[in-house]
Parts: C-alpha cells; structure tokens; sequence
C-alpha cells in the first residue's frame, strides 16, 4: 500500500514539473488553416517532382509553422549533392534531436560516402540513431580505410543474405573475393540463394563474380526462369561434367519444383546419378520444402532424403509444418532443434517444441517450454497458458495517466508535428514522427501518449503505444473498441461474435477509417471493391458506390456481411471464416486436412502464405482479449481454435462468392 502510494505521488509531481515546463509550447502549436495545410502538401508534392523552386516558395509561407521543417528538410535533400557541409550541420544543429534531423544525417552520410569525404563521415556517423544496410557498409569502408580488418571479417556475413546488397558494400565483396575470403563455393551459394527468392537481377551480378569458364550468361539465366521443362528436355547429354552445366540443371529443377514439385521430382530422378550427395541433398531439400508449402504427403520423406544437406530457416519452418500435418512429432522436434538458436527462441518454436515433447512422452520438459512463453500477449503465449490450465485474462489496469501527463505528452515537439501531419494525412510521416517521439518513454509516458492519441481518435497510434509497455498495461487502449453504435447492432442483429469481429478489425485496419492497402482494399474493414460491389448488391444496399467505402457505416454493414457469409459457407468457424476474409474461401477450404479433422492451431500454423498465416493468429488473440474485456470472463484460445473439419465436396457454397 505504502509503495502504491509513493508511486502516485512520484507520477503526480513528474507530471506536475513537466506540465509546468511544457505548457508554453502546446500554447504554441498553432490552428490549423487552410494555406498553411495546402502549403504542406505542395510542397511535399513538389519534392516528390524535384521541383526546387515551388519547393522554395511554398517554404516562405511555411515560415514559423509547425511543419516548417518539412519543407526545409524536403529543399535540403534535394540539394545535398552540391549543398556544403556547413549547411547540412546547421540543419542538423536547429533541429537538434528531432527525426528530421535523423533522418538528415542518414541522407547526408550517404552522399559523404559516395563523395568519399571520410573524414566528415567519421565525425557525423556516430550521432546517427537509425542505420541501414547503405551506411553500414559505408562505415565498414570507412574502417576497412583506416586499417582496421575486422570490418572485412564483420562485412563476410553480408554475402550470405538472400537480399540484394546496396553498391556500398560492393567493394566490400569484390575485396573479400580477391582476398580469397569468399570462395568459389561461396559465389555459387549465394547464386542459388538469390535464385531461389526470384531475385534474377542480383543473381546476374553475382554470377558474374564467377571464374569465366564456369559463370552463366544471363540469357541463360532467364531462359531458365522463364521455361525451366525445356531447358531440362534440351540438356546434352554431358551437361554434368562442368560445374556450370550441373548448377543450371539444379536451377532449372528447382524452378520446377516451385510449380510442380512432383513434376521436378520425376526429372531428378532420372538424372540424380550425375550428382553428388550434396547436390542430392540440395533438391530434395526444394522438394520438400514446396510439397510442404502445398500440404503434400511426400514432404516428410523428400526432406529425410535431404537430412545432410544445409537447409535454410523457411526449409526448417516447413520441414516441422510437415511433421504438424502429418502429426509426425519426432519429425517436428527433429526439424525445430536443427533451427538456428536465434530461430528456436521465437515464441512459435518453442510452444510447437513444447507440444512435440509433450506427445513424446517428455511432460516436464513440455511445461518447462510452455512457462516460457506463458503469459505472453500473442498467440503462442495464450496456447502455452492454455497448456499450463492458466486463464487468459487481461492484466490488471494501470493507474490511468493525470491530464498534466497527457498534456506533457501533447506538447513534445515530435507529437505536435505528428498531430499536423495526421491532420492533412500524412500518415507514413505522421506515424514516423510519433514512433520517433515515444523513444525512451517508460510505461507511464507511453500510457499517457497512448492516452493522447485515443482523446485525438488516432486509434491506430493509441493501440501500438500501448502495446509497447512492459510492466504497466492498460489493454482497453490495446483493444480499443470505437464504433460500437456502428458495430453492435450490426453484429447482433448477423449473430456475429462481437469479440470476433473487433478482433478482425483491429487487424484490418487498426480502426483507421480511411485505411487503404497496397492491394486497393478499403476502410475499417478493408473491403476490396469487387468484394464490397458484389456485398452491397446481395444484401440489397440501395444506391451503393465505391465512394462509400470509407463511411463508417457502409464499411461496417458491408464487412459484416460478407464476414457473416464466410462464416455460413465454412462450416461456421472463425478460423477458416478468417482465412477466407484474408486470403478467399477457396483457398481456406482448400488448405484443410483431405480426410480428416486438424486442430485449429495446427490448421494455422500450416497456412501456406505468411501474410495469411500471421493475420489469422493475431485475429484469433485478439479476439481472446477483446471477448475478456467485453464478458469481464477467462477465455481459452485452444477452445476457440477447435478442430477444422476436413475437405467435404458435398458442402454448400456459395458459387460466385469473391
């Protein structure tokens, strides 16, 4: 009791002190107008045209507006090829601490780089915050200048990425090579890798890093990607006796394979004499990895024909899913203790290594994992809880934030900007400028901003703030549910579990209203267009158009429905009903067991696509939580999931559902 006590007053007079301090420039922030607002977005538009000199007029009525460093930062780094370095500092000197300033120096480095002032870098990398791949190999550069070897030894690992590399660290490779740091071997793996991820142009480049006897012409290449069947029905009948020969043979049965795995092994195994075991193992690992990704029985036994070979982390993840479908247990320990520690420490690994163990008979062992992730607010940590015969029930609510603290948090320059940008959305700069904010905050401050943006109805900031805390939580900001007059009626009135469907829209969305993804979906429930047209009409929405999507109302009537049909068509389970409303019903029917019925929480595990995959996991926790703070009950996950029934051709469809 004493030390609650302490506490309150520890955070009244923080906040007090702050507010006091702080006071002056929430005062400050100036209203919103119309010229100012239209200045911004001319602004940007112009930096995104490289239009200097509108650039430099919208800046003069910027003048002395909270978002004046936008413009200013937007001239700047239009200009930093012939701009002087005094420049650059005396940006970075105003705006001192700020992401501008960051993301200035970032900018800034890069041009010092490719300049080679090294000197200058030297001096300004340090101050930096947020890094990429560019300026690190920038800084090994640097460093590999001054002598200092190890960043050779640092810049090795780099090669085995499966990404393409930025040309700063290009010269970093090219001295790793004629060092002889980087083998022959080494050249062709990282070939395979990139070939493997579709990523031809990278491939090209480093091919090309080959002894010329033995480097592919990229013609070759892309006649292999693009018609892999008949590159194999024209090989000579010596193609096996260079390293080339049989490298473009594996590159064309591995591209196969990501078609027609059964296919590609009917053409290995007419040529897998002329291999050696290594190679063998190389295939049979892309064997079984795509029959895998499709839920084929042969998965298990390709991947035991390949149990020398190297396999890669996505080849691991398949090989226990495999071992899941089948509900093969010693497979799934077998592939999960082969996982790389880092990939093994993941919450996923440890429950399903947990479950293995327990099936194996190992039941301490089991619990032991289980309490590892126990508690946890995901997916995994709810499974383990329902393991262990814990509960699941939100934390205890925090002490709710004082208005001096959620003022204190309004008036940090980083937030005020942040709330200009939301204001004339622009949200990728907005989001930026807040994440940046909230760095350092402990759990009290990050209450309060979570606070703060749930009082400005940024709902999207309010939930991933408060999700950040460690000790201290509030889960009515994590789950927040606004829009309840627009949900509940809807939901009741569809029979819909209420703690479900927020749960979907936290997801979808994060309650942003105007929300729009890369694939043209729309609103709080992110209806596709076709989806939202086809709805409107079958339920008899009168005078509907595309426009409408975004309204609150609309969307929600909309996503409703067409959740409420998903779920009527899948044998009423919310799972396969969220895999649907991701990915389409007749791939969330086509992803269950053939002949007989798989838990829900193996049914999700094996989704073939990783977007899908950690969507439906998340809606199923979120719809844990929501439905604990909705009930005030303890919920089970594992009771939730259920089993999914198998294949049933027999079962009513809906024919032209989207």
């Amino acid at each position: 009791m004493k030390q609650g006590l302490l506490y309150r007053i520890h955070r009244l007079l923080c906040a007090l002190a702050c507010g006091v301090l702080c006071a002056p420039a929430l005062a400050a922030l100036p209203p919103p107008t119309g010229n100012a607002d239209a200045a911004v977005l001319a602004a940007r538009e112009a930096a995104q045209r490289g239009d200097r000199a509108q650039l430099a007029k919208q800046l003069q009525i910027l003048r002395g507006n909270v978002l004046e460093p936008y413009a200013e930062y937007w001239l700047l780094s239009l200009r930093l090829a012939e701009a002087g370095n005094d420049e650059a500092r005396d940006f970075l000197s105003r705006h001192a601490g700020s992401y501008l300033a960051d993301k200035l120096r970032g900018e800034w480095l890069k041009a010092l780089g490719k300049r080679g002032e090294w000197d200058v870098f030297a001096r300004e990398y340090a101050p930096l915050v947020q890094t990429d791949q560019e300026l690190v190999c920038y800084e090994l550069q640097n460093r590999l200048r001054l002598a200092d070897t190890g960043a050779l030894a640092e810049a090795r690992p780099l090669w085995f990425e499966a990404v393409e590399l930025p040309a700063s660290c290009l010269p970093l490779m090219e001295q790793l090579i004629a060092g002889q740091r980087l083998s022959v071997d080494d050249i062709w793996e990282r070939l395979r890798r990139l070939l493997e991820i579709k990523k031809l142009d990278a491939a090209k480049l480093t091919a090309a890093y080959l002894p010329a006897a033995q480097a592919p012409a990229a013609k070759t290449l892309d006649a292999i990607a693009d018609k892999p069947m008949h590159y194999l029905a024209l090989l000579p009948a010596d193609f096996a006796a260079s390293r080339q020969g049989r490298e473009m043979a594996l590159f064309a049965i591995q591209r196969v394979a990501r078609v027609d795995p059964l296919q590609a092994a009917r053409q290995w195994e007419g040529m897998q004499a002329q291999f050696s075991a290594a190679d063998r193992g190389y295939i049979y690992g892309q064997l079984g990895w795509q029959a895998a990704l499709r839920h084929m029985p042969e998965a298990l036994n390709w991947y035991a024909s390949a149990v020398d070979a190297p396999l890669g982390n996505e080849q691991l993840a398949w090989k226990a899913r495999a071992g899941l479908r089948a509900l093969n247990w010693s497979a799934v320990r077998a592939a999960i203790e082969r996982m790389p520690q880092a990939m093994q420490a993941q919450p996923d690994w440890i429950y399903w290594l947990g479950r293995a163990q327990e099936a194996l008979g190992q039941r301490e062992e089991a619990r032991a994992l289980y309490a590892r992730i126990a508690g946890q607010p995901n997916f995994y940590g709810n499974l383990a809880d329902d393991e262990l015969g814990r509960p699941i029930l939100p934390p205890s609510r925090a002490l709710a934030p004082s208005a001096v603290e959620v003022d204190a948090i309004a008036a940090l320059p980083g937030i005020r900007r942040a709330l200009a940008l939301f204001r004339i959305d622009l949200r990728i700069e907005a989001v930026r400028e807040w994440i940046w904010s909230l760095r350092g905050m402990d759990d009290a401050k990050l209450l309060a901003a979570a606070e703060f943006a749930r009082q400005q109805e940024i709902f999207d900031r309010a939930i991933n703030t408060a999700d950040r805390t460690l000790a201290l939580h509030d889960y009515s900001l994590r789950y927040l549910a606004p829009f309840r007059e627009h949900v509940e009626p809807k939901a009741r009135a569809l029979q819909l579990d209420q703690g479900w469907v927020y749960g979907l829209m936290r997801q979808e969305s994060r309650f942003v209203t105007n929300a729009k993804s890369v694939a043209g979906a729309k609103g709080l429930m992110q209806l596709m267009p076709k989806t939202a047209r086809w709805v409107a009409k079958k339920i008899g929405l009168k005078d509907y158009h595309p426009g409408q999507t975004v309204d609150t109302d609309t969307n929600v009537t909309i996503g409703t429905h067409y959740l409420k049909m998903v779920l009527d068509e899948l044998d009423s389970h919310p799972v396969l009903a969220s895999t649907a409303y991701n990915a389409g019903p007749g791939r969330a029917r086509r992803w269950r067991d053939s002949t007989r019925p798989l838990e829900g929480a193996i049914y999700a595990e094996t989704i073939p696509f990783s977007e899908t995959r950690d969507y439906v996991k998340k809606v199923m926790s979120n719809t844990v939580y929501y439905a604990a703070l909705f009930d005030g009950q303890p919920q089970s996950l594992k009771r939730r999931l259920g089993f999914i029934p198998p294949q049933n051709g027999n079962a009513p469809k809906i024919a032209d559902l989207p």
